[in-house]
């Protein structure tokens, strides 16, 4: 009970305005204001904490603690804290801090997204205005832990407050009153309090209470030092982070820095990826904290998008609470955490692929499709994602071996310019390629991409320590000089080979660019090539079947002269009847050729030429003249 009269003071005009910017602008929902008087309460009993080690007549009293106290019969919500308490002073300072450094001028800063405005907004009088977000009148009642004289501050946020001392005994700390609007009562029920508890303020360094209960038990590891955290603790906080979980992650990545930037990390990568299941993106983001107060619980712009399957927490001491999603986009800090945090990642799986390289395995048949898109996003960071990429190739007899780009240059040529590599459906198809016959002939190896992504990737890439990296279906393959001594063979044409090119030429003119002698091939037939700058097959195939308007370029027919099937169309063609017959072939060996590619243009075109061409051998060797 008051023994004096109230003191009353005046907020400036503006201070309606502004309440209506914390109430829409700053904050995402409701249940904020409860995490800002949490934020503010737990500031009041580190302060008293601090100065409890300096000051004796401090010690003492009640435990450090926050209490929760919902009356549903009064419609009042009460915020309890036993922390450092104000006197009459520190309340018109403390909770006057908008007005008495001018409102308006806050104001103009803020809707001028000045560089200054976010401090502002992080000073302690905009958190406690929340509370008009969800009471119509707001009480607090608060002793300093100097003073044996407890005061109250009262306002419903119109214009005016008051302060007056309180008669009898006031327990040291604060008392935040909030006396609900008719449709915020929902903030009355013990189930809802938990929830926005354990959501926001679940690692707040006090116990806070509620009808007896400790709602915040999940220690903060985070901050603490790696050495005094276990592997079960690591785990048991992953499994909180995806909400009862009872996965172990693959790995963790603890992180602490206090120069240039000042945070604390955890990082986790899951033991699965789901999106290869069929169950599509999965978009959870990192908890975003702020001295250990939940700013956002779904950051999506700390890590860059081909890095958006890990978990985990990210407290920096210079973000202020008081941001709304919209402006903490915007913030300054956000793209410095990134930058930091995205090194030290990559940083870490490189380690990791080099100190332990079958749990790196593990970790890349999972998320290797995804940490590769990187080399297209990240021109900055490419080259580090590109030594982390592993992939199949022709070297060696082991087909489950898996090599890098670094690893693969180490084996190359001497005077050897590109990196070669193949795309296929898979690794039979790749590895029975006619395309690989000049490349193993001169002891070249090839790597074998068996996924789209990571042609994209090394598309996109282009080349690798100076090295261009080179589809060998392209016409811009170089072989080099060392290796010509093991593919040189002086053999003559047969007779009429010029004469088949140019009946291939003539039954093809429309579908392909060109038809010429094959330098590569030692004994299939015939095989296509792109010609020189266009996409490879494979990628051709992905445009095909994503884009119906996609036009692809004609390729060139290389023919074998030292082909079996060849030398006897050579044969044939002494005799101009057996002309129709060669162009016949001519379509059937361009078909196949694209089905070894997996680009069937005609299917129908091509499964009625292998039943022509059956029937016509089915027939009487006089339909076949030599």
């Amino acid at each position: 009970m008051s023994t004096t009269t109230p003191e009353q003071f005046t907020f400036q005009a503006e201070i309606k305005q502004l309440l209506n910017i914390l109430s829409h602008s700053l904050y995402q929902n409701r249940e904020i204001a409860l995490r800002e008087l949490l934020s503010n309460a737990s500031d009041a009993l580190n302060k008293l904490r601090h100065v409890q080690l300096t000051d004796e007549q401090a010690r003492g009293g009640a435990d450090l603690e926050i209490v929760l106290e919902p009356d549903k019969e009064a419609k009042v919500l009460t915020i309890r804290d036993t922390g450092i308490g104000m006197t009459h002073d520190d309340l018109i300072q403390n909770l006057g801090t908008i007005a008495r450094s001018g409102s308006k001028e806050f104001l103009n800063q803020l809707q001028g997204d000045s560089k200054n405005a976010l401090e502002l907004i992080g000073q302690f009088g905009v958190g406690f205005y929340s509370a008009f977000m969800l009471a119509d009148k707001v009480e607090v009642v608060t002793r300093s832990y100097r003073e044996n004289t407890g005061w109250r501050w009262e306002s419903d946020g119109s214009g005016q407050f008051t302060i007056e001392a309180v008669e009898g005994e006031v327990p040291r700390g604060a008392q935040i009153r909030l006396h609900l609007k008719a449709d915020q009562e929902e903030f009355l029920e013990p189930f809802r309090l938990k929830s926005i508890v354990r959501k926001y303020s679940t690692f707040i360094p006090h116990p806070i209470h509620l009808e007896g209960e400790q709602l915040n038990e999940q220690r903060p590891i985070w901050v603490e030092p790696k050495s005094q955290v276990t592997e079960e603790q690591y785990v048991e906080f992953f499994q909180w982070l995806k909400h009862g979980s009872t996965e172990k992650p693959l790995w963790h990545l603890h992180l602490s820095s206090d120069s240039p930037l000042q945070f604390h990390a955890i990082l986790y990568c899951p033991p699965k990826n789901y999106e290869l299941l069929g169950f599509g993106r999965v978009d959870h983001g990192l908890n975003l904290c702020a001295k250990r107060i939940l700013v956002q619980d779904d950051n999506q712009d700390l890590l860059p998008d081909y890095l958006h399957f890990l978990y985990g927490v990210v407290d920096s001491a210079d973000l202020p609470l008081n941001v709304s999603r919209e402006t903490l986009q915007d913030h300054k800090l956000i793209p410095k955490l990134k930058k930091v945090l995205t090194k030290k990642t990559l940083d870490f799986l490189a380690d990791l692929a080099t100190e332990k390289p079958d749990d790196y395995r593990t970790f890349y048949s999972e998320f290797g499709p995804i940490l590769r898109t990187g080399i297209a996003e990240d021109y900055d960071n490419r080259e580090r994602i590109a030594k982390l990429m592993r992939f199949h190739s022709s070297h060696g007899d082991d087909r489950d071996a898996i090599t890098t780009l670094d690893d693969y240059l180490q084996r190359a040529a001497e005077g050897q310019e590109q990196i070669y590599y193949l795309s296929g459906a898979d690794l039979t198809s790749i590895a029975a390629h006619p395309l690989l016959e000049p490349f193993r002939k001169r002891n070249l190896e090839v790597l074998y991409l068996t996924d789209p992504v990571d042609e994209f990737a090394l598309t996109r890439l282009d080349k690798y320590a100076d090295k261009d990296l080179v589809s060998i279906d392209s016409s811009d393959v170089k072989f080099p000089a060392s290796t010509d001594a093991a593919a040189m063979e002086t053999r003559e044409l047969p007779k009429n080979f010029q004469r088949v090119v140019e009946l291939f030429r003539g039954s093809l003119d429309e579908r392909v660019g060109d038809v010429r002698q094959s330098d590569r091939l030692t004994d299939s037939p015939c095989c296509l090539i792109n010609p020189e700058g266009s996409l490879s097959s494979q990628l051709q195939k992905v445009l095909r079947q994503n884009q119906k308007d996609f036009q692809p370029p004609k390729r060139i027919l290389e023919i074998n002269p030292h082909a079996a099937l060849i030398g006897r169309l050579c044969d044939l063609s002494a005799n101009p009847e057996n002309d129709d017959f060669i162009r016949q072939t001519a379509r059937q060996l361009y078909a196949t050729a694209e089905l070894q590619d997996g680009l069937v243009s005609r299917p129908e075109e091509t499964a009625k030429l292998m039943q022509s061409l059956l029937e016509d051998l089915a027939k009487s060797k006089s339909s076949i003249i030599v």
